[in-house]
């Protein structure tokens, strides 16, 4: 289904559950569309009574893209954002937040518990920090403050991230480039088989294909900046899930967010990468109904003070 927001954005939805649930609002990292949410991991948050709510987001997947504006150069504004001078871009994760809130305006729904991974965590922060009345919790998986202090991902990591295939080559080649990126980005703990993460790629790859877009969402992440005192402004009760062998946002990252924001509690999970392996989803989805279920009894309140369960 898609709708269109008040500002004039178009976002490929799906919404499921029971129309009295409370909602869950999922929002995915840089460059995937809302299948990447596992479906085992909604059916269970499904099956404990929530209401799912999943979105392209812009730039990707069926959603509005932005391609009037002008090709971003990576190179400078990666050289910009490290020497801390400002970074331009065509919009920023404030603007893809309200994306977000303009999705739950146009279904009806006040607020929603708010859960992102990677720069899904990043927009989920900023609707958490902007928005406080929309966001009945925080979950942030896998993310970052954005603070240029913290540990950067491998140069092999970088490489591989910033590539693309070039335009008109072959769609197996493309094919191979996320297979790789996505295995060494991956939970070592929990590799995912061959045959599956390349059908995973596929079936990604064919519903859309769109780098321009993968790389202004890149931009908006640097052009957002440092946003460690933005975060100091949630009141939202907040769970950090992050992995111990994420070789994209290193655990510091999760750390640096659960010391911005008031009241947040850490999980870290042994040998999780940068994904959501299957044979985790059980222990995930567990610790999120659990910090749900803890900040429907304590409405309002900020969350119990910061703690780290691994």
């Amino acid at each position: 289904m898609r709708l269109t927001t008040a500002d004039g954005i178009e976002l490929e939805y799906t919404l499921e559950g029971r129309a009295d649930a409370p909602v869950v609002l999922l929002i995915m990292g840089l460059g995937m569309q809302m299948i990447a949410w596992p479906e085992e991991f909604c059916s269970r948050l499904l099956a404990a009574g929530y209401r799912v709510l999943r979105f392209d987001n812009r730039d990707i997947g069926l959603s509005s893209k932005i391609d009037q504006a002008r090709p971003p150069n990576l190179a400078l504004a990666a050289m910009r954002y490290w020497l801390r001078l400002p970074v331009h871009a065509p919009y920023c994760l404030d603007d893809m937040a309200a994306d977000s809130i303009g999705l739950l305006d146009a279904l009806q729904i006040p607020a929603a518990h708010v859960v992102g991974v990677s720069m899904g965590g990043m927009i989920a922060q900023q609707i958490a920090a902007l928005h406080p009345a929309r966001c009945l919790s925080l979950g942030s998986i896998m993310s970052t403050t954005g603070a240029p202090s913290l540990p950067r991902p491998s140069l092999s990591v970088l490489r591989l991230l910033l590539a693309r295939p070039p335009n008109g080559v072959e769609f197996e080649r493309v094919v191979a480039h996320f297979v790789r990126l996505y295995r060494r980005i991956g939970s070592p703990a929990y590799p995912v088989e061959e045959s599956v993460l390349r059908e995973r790629v596929v079936l990604s790859l064919r519903r859309n294909y769109h780098p321009a877009g993968t790389a202004r969402q890149l931009l908006a992440i640097v052009a957002s900046g440092d946003r460690s005192r933005a975060l100091g402004r949630i009141t939202a009760p907040t769970l950090v899930i992050h992995g111990d062998a994420d070789p994209l946002l290193p655990i510091a990252h999760c750390r640096a967010t659960v010391r911005a924001i008031p009241g947040a509690a850490l999980h870290v999970i042994a040998g999780m990468g940068h994904d959501l392996p299957v044979p985790l989803l059980a222990e995930i989805c567990a610790r999120l109904d659990e910090h749900w279920r803890a900040a429907t009894r304590v409405q309002g309140s900020s969350g119990a003070a910061c703690a780290d369960t691994t």
